[in-house]
């Protein structure tokens, strides 16, 4: 049975928590993050997610939603002073009704179901946190099996990221490795298990419009970081540099509309297909 935590004052406990808003080493040392709001919360629980404390207001009755959490979850319960909550919601009016502190799975790409009509996405070095989490929702939507981040990036546990995924994060595998060489590896083993899977990294100069690449293939699109684009590694990496046909002034695109623009076009080419 799950234990019950009080919290009432800014004890050691509430200031742990506290520091996974804002510190990422702190987050990857005690391996858990923060998700706010209804709809993450319900995701992570649906998806099987394992929820290590569940914290609430203590002094507001609570929802049928989070009494039916609170008893199905498994998790600590942590009834809390609402002012103390509101800081780890980061709301800036109200208190939240309930905040998770969410367990977080191993990076470890056999994670990613690779099969006939995968699809997938490779972020290399994006920095904003709401890029990488606008990305994940994308993925998501457009039916991507998996998302990777690569290199120095922003961290997909990031508060930011997790409320720009909208849930997304829980819904699909999204690993992170520390650079082209992991990823190309795991390519070469599924090529290898029969799942010719094609490396296309997007970049303004790339040789061929997007439109004109056959994305019905098993494919893994890589989009580079915002400032400098895509990297010498992934230039040399990749099968193909696609390029989205544009007009008007604007050299390029926001790196999560690119993203998104590349997983449109491979939806749309697979739905035309079938």
């Amino acid at each position: 049975m799950p234990g019950v935590l009080r919290i009432s004052s800014r004890n050691a406990r509430f200031q742990q928590w506290q520091a996974l808003l804002g510190n990422r080493n702190k987050r990857q040392r005690a391996g858990e993050f923060l998700v706010q709001g209804v709809r993450p919360i319900s995701l992570a629980a649906r998806f099987g997610w394992r929820f290590r404390a569940l914290i609430y207001d203590s002094q507001h009755p609570l929802s049928r939603w989070a009494q039916a959490l609170l008893r199905d979850a498994g998790a600590m319960q942590v009834p809390m002073a609402p002012e103390l909550l509101a800081e780890l919601g980061e709301k800036d009016e109200g208190t939240p009704e309930l905040v998770a502190v969410v367990e977080m799975p191993a990076d470890d790409l056999g994670r990613i179901e690779v099969g006939d009509g995968f699809l997938g996405v490779v972020l290399d070095r994006l920095a904003s946190p709401g890029n990488v989490g606008s990305i994940i929702r994308s993925a998501d939507a457009l039916g991507a099996r998996g998302v990777i981040v690569t290199g120095h990036a922003a961290d997909i546990y990031d508060p930011r990221c997790v409320r720009a995924s909208t849930g997304s994060l829980f819904a699909l595998p999204v690993v992170r490795v520390p650079g082209p060489r992991e990823v190309t590896a795991w390519v070469a083993v599924q090529r290898a298990r029969g799942c010719p899977v094609v490396l296309a990294a997007a970049d303004e100069r790339g040789d061929r419009d997007v439109f004109g690449f056959d994305l019905t293939q098993p494919a893994l699109l890589v989009v580079g970081n915002e400032g400098t684009g895509l990297s010498v590694a992934w230039r040399e990496a990749a099968d193909a540099v696609v390029r989205i046909p544009m007009v008007g002034a604007a050299s390029s695109l926001n790196a999560a509309a690119a993203a998104t623009a590349l997983l449109y076009e491979a939806a749309r080419q697979r739905h035309t297909r079938s």
